[in-house]
């Protein structure tokens, strides 16, 4: 069994404590009778600082896009909700590039998709959709959708994401469909209708468009949309290659518990956000 001990680490301040039992020598064998310690996500003291958090977090999220091929043109957008004023979404600006977001560029709109922080333009399929989203999902931080290459792949073909690998069972069941493509969404209705196929999922396939996956943290959002770029690319490769073995019901659901609850995707976001931060130091501007 593996415990959580809430007592401030000597190692970092944002750590806690992770100690172990035998029960765990398996996977952790070297750690028997130590203490190890592991970064969980922190409360903040004050909505401002967990405002500048979450805008930040957005921004290296775009810079981490930008280094994984994720951006195309004016496409994609990351939204994350204001912990002050609920029902209003920070945004990137219409138009700039991933590679040169920082904090300060962002953008608030309110449920309705009206501008009220900032002065520059949005994208109109950023409002219809992430507005419409966050408002069916209130236990939603972040929101992400992106135009990447095997996303946009995969929704075009008649299937979702399947159990082919460790990775693609974090999205085993998880994984909403809309079908209903009918041009660029601008529409308030059809995001309604977006939010509604994504149900109680983390990731949702938009059908000949691409995907959106959400998160209870920006870095998890961020996360899951990464990975699951990744997992159609390998699925796709797979049948290309020949006839895949899926991962049976039992096991996939079981390694879904193991890979795909919202504390793994923020912790697998960590990495990520080291690199980011320290190449980037002007997100923070």
């Amino acid at each position: 069994m593996t415990t959580f001990d809430t007592a401030p680490s000597d190692t970092a301040p944002s750590d806690t404590a992770l100690s172990t039992t035998s029960g765990q020598a398996d996977a952790l064998s070297a750690a028997i009778g130590k203490q190890l310690h592991m970064p969980l996500p922190e409360v903040r003291a004050t909505v401002e600082e967990e405002r500048m958090h979450r805008k930040v977090q957005l921004a290296a999220t775009f810079r981490m896009f930008s280094k994984a091929g994720l951006d195309e043109g004016v496409a994609g957008h990351v939204t994350a909700r204001d912990p002050e004023f609920t029902d209003s979404y920070w945004v990137n600006p219409f138009g700039m590039h991933f590679s040169l977001v920082k904090q300060s560029d962002l953008v608030r709109v309110d449920h309705s998709g009206q501008v009220v922080e900032g002065d520059r333009a949005v994208n109109g399929a950023a409002v219809a959709i992430h507005c419409a989203v966050h408002a069916a999902r209130p236990d939603v931080v972040a929101a992400a959708h992106a135009h990447g290459p095997y996303g946009k792949t995969l929704s075009s073909l008649p299937m979702s994401i399947e159990p082919l690998t460790q990775d693609a069972c974090a999205f085993y069941d998880d994984v909403g469909v809309f079908n209903d493509y009918s041009g660029v969404v601008l529409d308030a209705e059809e995001g309604r209708r977006i939010g509604a196929a994504l149900g109680d999922h983390k990731a949702v396939i938009l059908r000949n468009h691409g995907m959106l996956t959400v998160g209870e943290t920006v870095e998890s959002a961020a996360w899951w949309f990464l990975t699951l770029e990744r997992t159609a690319q390998c699925q796709l490769m797979a049948y290309a290659a020949g006839t895949p073995i899926k991962i049976g019901h039992d096991a996939a659901v079981q390694t879904r518990g193991q890979v795909g609850f919202e504390l793994a995707g923020w912790f697998q976001f960590q990495p990520i956000w080291q690199r980011i931060s320290k190449d980037n130091p002007d997100i923070w501007d």
